[in-house]
């Protein structure tokens, strides 16, 4: 998995959070990691950028572009081969129907456990931060 944070928005590091991940059965999952890897290639345009951002080698991050195409029935990102300006790769409307869907269950499940993981939070031994 990707040595940055799968999640680029800016958390206090000592803040509880929840993180997502959907088993399908076999080694077929979806979570944060590969959620964000596609968010920015939809954003890069490549997936070597994206890549690079998450700290993963290019094979690593193709690795998983393949996984998840094979994983659902229409690709979620698609090739583009060159032309003036050259290839790139886009995210298909699949993979963004992914991303979207994803993070709107993300959003529910945080809220949802919001009070719990503030129950939590509170039974922690402040020492061990």
């Amino acid at each position: 998995m990707p040595k940055a944070s799968a999640n680029s928005r800016t958390q206090d590091p000592h803040a509880a959070s929840i993180h997502l991940r959907l088993d399908f059965g076999g080694k077929r999952s979806l979570g944060p990691g590969k959620v964000r890897l596609l968010e920015l290639i939809d954003e890069t345009g490549s997936i070597s950028a994206a890549g690079r951002t998450l700290e993963m080698s290019y094979r690593q991050a193709w690795l998983l572009v393949d996984e998840l195409n094979r994983m659902f029935r229409d690709p979620v990102v698609s090739a583009q081969t060159g032309g003036g300006g050259g290839g790139g790769t886009v995210v298909t409307e699949t993979g963004k129907t992914v991303v979207r869907l994803y993070r709107a269950m993300e959003r529910r499940s945080s809220k949802a456990s919001n009070p719990d993981v503030q129950a939590l939070s509170r039974l922690l031994n402040a020492a061990a931060k």
